[in-house]
């Protein structure tokens, strides 16, 4: 079983959050003038999902967001950001402001409990793009043609970002080398995860100073660094009758454009596929971005920076079902690339 896998079945097993949504969610669609709305729990792991319904039959998404992960100004940008892409052509849920224009709330299950950020999306139809799993050569093609798409749509996310001039007050986190593999990085003190022996400690130390170093050699112009997605997967893109929508911005925030590039196809190192994909994403993409060869050199240091930031995510999040089934498959991954990459 491989790493995607893993997550895929521990989707629905988080309880990190805590309480129970259901009476917080109520009081959010109060926001909306949507009391009488039925309500659905779809998804509870980073973020809690509901499936809105009301009395007329339009569905929406509501999204209770984990506390403490993004501040009010993040979570406005993030939503900000997913308007201005619709407008540009590339589709996002349509986000539904709240009946004061406000396009997030915040709620509370009870009064003196602690608020969470929720804001209110179109409810988007449709299939998760290709099947990560393929095995047949027929799936391999199908593969590939999903992950052209992934990178033609990707290299419109960076061109809208390149040029899009930013609203006043706007703020997301960086995957940039102190968010990645810096003192206090994004996911985690990855090194102090108590599941890595010391020799793997002091392997990813190693990596990750090489990493800093040619980071630091390919610099931040904006040709190859800016506002990213961070989580460009197939699974992220839904496809309903022709038309593909790019979901779940979550990690979206200011990076390298080749750690999009990276986290698109992490899942696949070590596997037979994984060149045929790599070059199916990088096709799509050259249709709309140029990707120079010497960024394309530089993938193995993103790869290795993805993985680092996984095993930041697993410590952070190590009380949970989902960290404690993917620890061993994700440390043995990411050690077996920090040693490839070390030598």
């Amino acid at each position: 079983m491989n790493l995607k896998q893993l997550i895929d079945e521990n989707e629905m097993t988080d309880t990190e959050q805590g309480p129970e949504f259901d009476a917080l969610a109520r009081r959010a669609l109060t926001h909306w003038n949507a009391e009488r709305a039925e309500l659905d729990l779809i998804k509870h792991r980073e973020n809690a999902v509901y499936k809105v319904t009301l009395p007329g039959g339009t569905r929406r998404a509501l999204r209770v967001h984990r506390a403490n992960y993004h501040t009010d100004a993040e979570l406005r940008s993030e939503l900000l950001w997913m308007q201005a892409l619709n407008d540009y052509g590339v589709h996002t849920p349509e986000v539904i402001a709240a009946s004061d224009g406000s396009l997030f709330v915040r709620a509370r299950a009870n009064d003196g409990d602690q608020s969470y950020q929720c804001d209110m999306l179109a409810w988007v139809d449709g299939a998760p793009l290709g099947a990560i799993d393929s095995r047949s050569k027929e799936e391999l093609s199908t593969l590939a043609d999903s992950y052209r798409t992934v990178g033609r749509l990707m290299a419109k996310v960076h061109n809208h970002a390149s040029e899009w001039l930013l609203p006043e007050g706007f703020a997301r986190h960086a995957w940039d080398i102190d968010g990645i593999a810096g003192q206090s990085p994004f996911w985690g003190r990855y090194w102090e995860f108590d599941a890595l022996s010391p020799a793997q400690v002091d392997l990813l130390q190693a990596a990750a100073e090489i990493l800093r170093h040619r980071l630091q050699q390919f610099g931040q112009s904006p040709d190859r660094y800016g506002l990213i997605h961070a989580d460009f997967l197939p699974e992220n893109l839904l496809t309903d009758a022709g038309d593909v929508k790019l979901i779940d911005f979550d990690d979206a925030g200011f990076g390298w454009h080749m750690f999009d590039v990276a986290t698109s196809i992490f899942f696949f190192v070590g596997e037979q596929k994984f060149d045929a994909v790599l070059d199916s994403l990088v096709q799509g993409y050259r249709t709309e971005r140029e990707l120079p060869e010497d960024h394309l050199a530089l993938l193995p240091t993103f790869l290795m920076a993805r993985g680092l930031t996984y095993i930041g995510w697993l410590h952070t999040r190590r009380e949970t079902d989902t960290a404690q089934e993917l620890t061993p498959a994700v440390v043995e991954g990411v050690c077996a690339l920090a040693e490839d990459y070390c030598s």
